[in-house]
């Protein structure tokens, strides 16, 4: 994988050093194979999880069994909605998120233009764009959604009536700006770097997961303790953030087996 995430890195290349010193290395490329257990593994085997999920947290009421909870220990009242640390935890983790990824543009600037880091140019360019891709995708999904945060629910002290992703919305009721956790997704965007180091430092991968998902989750309970969201907005951030990381980890370093080599 590290000998292919060499090679592959130097399609970042500008295009007259792609044409002069790259082009006959891409021409050797050897694929890179991903066998029905790496599909199994960080394919088939989350998408049920987030499939089983999302039926509890949707289906059977787990949203609003932990946010009843939630609600009680705070004294029927978002008492946490305005306290410091939950407001330090929301602006903090966006610029955090923010400021990691900027570090990361940067430390791909200086890739390309060190031919000593060439190794790092694909991997770099990869976690640039999928962190960046799934925050703007859950963004994007957000702006769309029209479901309400908890605290603007009759049953948590708001205003309006709990209506489901699919239902119809009563004439009247303004949109609902609050699925999928927007917040989370500054966490959950870098479950990507489980995917890049796959590429560089496979050994070191379970960091890169545990990272993205730990900021993940971190960022998700401070905003459900405020009342932001129920859980189950949290798994489609976290769901799309893995999805998308997924997909661009294969169309950056998946290749095809054709031919005699295919039937090996």
């Amino acid at each position: 994988m590290k000998s292919n995430a060499r090679s592959g890195a130097a399609l970042w290349l500008a295009p007259s050093e792609f044409a002069s010193d790259v082009a006959p290395t891409i021409a050797n490329l050897p694929a890179v194979r991903h066998d029905a257990r790496f599909f199994l593994l960080h394919a088939w085997l989350p998408m049920a999880a987030f499939v089983v999920l999302v039926m509890a947290s949707m289906g059977f009421g787990a949203d609003q069994w932990l946010a009843d909870r939630l609600y009680e220990w705070q004294g029927h009242r978002w008492l946490l909605r305005h306290a410091p640390a939950t407001e330090w935890f929301h602006a903090a983790g966006r610029d955090v998120s923010t400021v990691a990824w900027l570090g990361v543009l940067a430390a791909w600037l200086v890739a390309r233009s060190r031919r000593s880091l060439v190794a790092l140019r694909r991997p770099l360019a990869y976690l640039v764009i999928a962190t960046a891709l799934s925050t703007i995708l859950v963004a994007w999904t957000k702006s769309w959604s029209n479901m309400d945060c908890p605290w603007d629910l009759v049953r948590y002290g708001g205003d309006r009536p709990y209506v489901g992703l699919f239902a119809l919305r009563p004439l009247g009721l303004t949109r609902g700006d609050c699925f999928p956790a927007g917040h989370a997704s500054g966490g959950y965007a870098w479950l990507s770097l489980y995917f890049f180091l796959l590429a560089v430092r496979p050994r070191w991968r379970w960091a890169g997961l545990a990272v993205g998902g730990g900021a993940g989750l971190l960022f998700g309970l401070s905003q459900q303790l405020r009342g932001a969201h129920f859980v189950s907005h949290d798994v489609w951030t976290a769901g799309i953030c893995w999805a998308t990381a997924l997909l661009l980890y294969l169309l950056f370093w998946h290749r095809p087996v054709r031919g005699m080599e295919a039937g090996r």
